[in-house]
């Protein structure tokens, strides 16, 4: 006998007959042998000898069962006679059918009407799977007007185009719903879906390229060449800001390095030797107003050729001689005088190596110096002898004015 492990109990499963041999033909009555070391899924009616289930069958913790059934006289129960029933247990199809692979394939731009693009099959994790029977179908609820589902009846079944001319610009991917039936008890189906994609191929259908750079480059560009064209363009870029960092760090040039500064010639003084002919290059005109000390240096060169002995000419005059008094009193002053007085300058250039320039303190710290020679030198030493001649004239006077204001003083 057989049943299926979801039948419920006290459905009958199947039925047993005994017949009396004797003239009498006594009636029988029916029992089941129970046994304690295994268990009792199954009842028998004692009249009409029908075996039901009593209960729960799985066919997992057991596929068949044994049950003795024993016939007995009515009118001489001691005469009795036993049988051994096989029941199986049946597996209920309780999964349903799926597709074997998670399937990728493509369809040619070229492709033509009923074209098999691809096979497909199913598994089953119900058992026995070498008595499944699969069944392919496109969906009825839906119509799709690019591909359909045909079986082969061999648990089967391929992908079929169903129009030709099939362009990526367009629409690159489809996705194909396919239906799976199986032939079990009770009836278990699915649906997967087969994703197509859209590629170029050849004339005979040998696939070219279906990445997505083809969208983009009608004349098809390899992945490899495609990298290449990025890296080129990556050069040329880090190339254009490298030129231009590098422009931009010239333009920054030091202060001192421009050519029409004045203190250019201070600071890259190169000549070497020459002697006077070094003045071409520095110019201790270029430390103070350039126009003023060409002015003085002409007005001094004209005097000194209007008067030759200007020395002898330059007397003290008795006009300025409060003035006079009032400079060589702050001079021998010790405190500092206010800065808006005319004796700052006698403090100009302290800290330097060149000391102060000023001519109210020259004529104290300076040495007496016989510069007459200089007139002999050449017209080159001209203007400098006439610069020491108005200095010697000066300290005539500033003697003479200090010696009349120490007689008064007296």
């Amino acid at each position: 006998m057989e049943t299926y492990e979801d039948t419920s109990v006290g459905i009958i499963v199947g039925a047993v007959t005994a017949e009396d041999l004797d003239v009498g033909n006594s009636p029988v009555r029916y029992s089941v042998e129970w046994r304690k070391d295994s268990e009792n899924h199954f009842d028998i009616d004692p009249v009409e000898g029908t075996l039901s289930v009593s209960e729960a069958l799985d066919r997992e913790r057991n596929t068949e069962h044994n049950v003795t059934v024993v016939a007995t006289k009515v009118n001489n129960p001691l005469l009795s006679s036993k049988v051994t029933v096989t029941i199986k247990v049946l597996d209920v199809n309780e999964f349903p059918p799926e597709l074997a692979f998670v399937y990728e394939t493509f369809v040619c731009e070229n492709a033509k009407v009923g074209q098999v693009i691809q096979i497909i099959s199913a598994t089953d994790r119900d058992m026995p799977a070498v008595e499944h029977r699969f069944y392919f179908k496109s969906p009825s609820q839906t119509r799709n007007r690019n591909f359909t589902i045909r079986d082969y009846g061999n648990n089967t079944s391929g992908v079929v185009t169903r129009r030709g001319g099939f362009r990526r610009l367009e629409q690159s991917m489809y996705l194909v719903p396919v239906v799976v039936e199986d032939g079990g008890y009770p009836i278990r189906s699915s649906t997967g879906t087969v994703s197509v994609r859209v590629c170029t191929c050849d004339t005979d259908g040998s696939l070219i390229s279906c990445n997505a750079e083809a969208v983009f480059f009608p004349m098809g560009l390899s992945t490899g060449a495609l990298m290449a064209i990025l890296l080129c363009i990556v050069i040329l870029l880090v190339m254009v800001v490298l030129y231009m960092g590098l422009r931009k760090h010239k333009k920054k040039d030091t202060l001192m390095s421009s050519k029409e500064d004045i203190r250019d010639n201070v600071i890259h003084y190169d000549d070497e030797g020459g002697g006077e002919e070094d003045t071409q290059a520095f110019d201790i005109g270029t430390l103070r107003n350039p126009k003023g000390i060409k002015e003085t240096a002409q007005l001094q060169k004209i005097r000194s050729e209007d008067e030759p002995d200007r020395a002898s000419a330059c007397m003290p005059n008795e006009d300025s001689e409060d003035i006079r008094a009032y400079i060589h009193h702050c001079l021998l002053e010790n405190s500092t005088p206010p800065y808006d007085s005319l004796v700052t300058y006698a403090y100009e250039g302290e800290g330097s190596v060149a000391e102060s320039l000023s001519s109210i303190e020259s004529w104290v710290l300076e040495p007496k110096e016989d510069y007459r020679n200089l007139c002999d030198w050449g017209p080159r030493f001209k203007i400098l002898a006439g610069i020491f001649k108005e200095h010697e004239c000066k300290d005539t006077e500033n003697e003479a004015h200090a010696e009349a204001l120490n007689d008064r003083l007296d």
